[in-house]
């Protein structure tokens, strides 16, 4: 069974891996996986091969303010 990645993931756990064993150059793993240097360089620098979050910290209506938002949920 296949690992489930996101529609623009270039890599699987098991190519992060590598990346991250690997001493090759960027210029090579990149040529070997077929993919852009700085996704190697990005793999290289992490010390987990988990996808890290995106988005914001703290997420907020994009509709009602800070204040609205509040008073909302006190009467809720």
């Amino acid at each position: 069974m296949g690992q489930i990645r996101h529609g623009s993931a270039t890599t699987t756990h098991a190519v992060q891996e590598a990346i991250q064993r690997s001493q090759a150059s960027l210029v090579a793993l990149s040529k070997e996986f077929g993919i852009n240097p700085k996704t190697v360089a990005k793999w290289q620098k992490r010390q987990s091969v988990e996808d890290q979050n995106t988005g914001p910290k703290e997420p907020r209506s994009t509709i009602l303010s800070e204040t609205d938002e509040a008073m909302t949920m006190a009467f809720h």
